[in-house]
């Protein structure tokens, strides 16, 4: 008998569903950090699982297993930073890479001094590195980057997902959904949306004059 029964569930559809998305990105010219992003998501669903599905019946458990799908998450984002930074402003990028991450850790720092620390704060403030990821792919759209209006949509999906969290529950109980079952599963659309446009992205660039020129080494 699960502990929760709807979230764990929804959990399990969201972590089959992205290992299923997984063969999307074996092509050659896909950044591997997507690769480890998308791993990386379907391992924190799957995690949820059996969080909400057993752990939560202990209440001694509880805390520490939500820290340690937390730190999933937030490995999860950092890999969709190294993949973005690297894919628009090009490879050998790390400096850029710990600046931007160094933002949403430094934000973090400044909450705990102000007494509100906690894996809730750790989650919020990951928020800044998703506003980097954003930011750059409007760089790169901003520049006609072929891949740029997928990420965009895919990214913009996943940020219209997240808003489900905020929903009070006797609005999703219309649906029959508790808030964190259904933001489970509006995660879904993103995930799809993501993993066909770093699929597809990747073959539009290699496609494009600019790369053309790069392999043979003109530009």
């Amino acid at each position: 008998m699960l502990s929760e029964t709807a979230p764990a569930l929804t959990d399990l559809v969201l972590g089959l569903v992205t290992l299923a998305l997984t063969p999307l990105l074996r092509g050659p010219g896909v950044n591997p950090n997507w690769r480890r992003t998308v791993w990386w998501a379907a391992a924190a669903a799957l995690a949820g699982f059996v969080h909400h599905g057993f752990i939560t019946a202990y209440d001694s458990l509880a805390g520490p297993s939500w820290a340690v799908i937390s730190g999933m998450v937030v490995i999860t984002i950092s890999f969709s930073l190294a993949a973005t930074v690297s894919d628009v402003l090009g490879p050998g990028r790390r400096l850029v890479f710990w600046v931007l991450r160094a933002a949403s850790l430094g934000a973090y720092g400044i909450l705990a001094l102000l007494g509100h620390y906690g894996i809730g704060t750790i989650l919020a403030c990951e928020g800044v590195t998703m506003v980097s990821v954003l930011v750059l792919w409007g760089v790169a759209l901003a520049r006609h980057d072929p891949r740029a209006p997928r990420m965009m949509v895919a990214l913009g999906a996943s940020a219209l997902a997240g808003c489900t969290r905020a929903l009070p529950e006797s609005a999703t109980q219309i649906i029959g959904l508790d808030p964190t079952s259904l933001y489970h599963l509006t995660q879904i659309p993103p995930m799809v949306l993501l993993c066909l446009a770093v699929g597809n992205g990747q073959r539009l660039w290699r496609r494009t004059p600019t790369m053309a020129l790069a392999e043979e080494g003109v530009a």
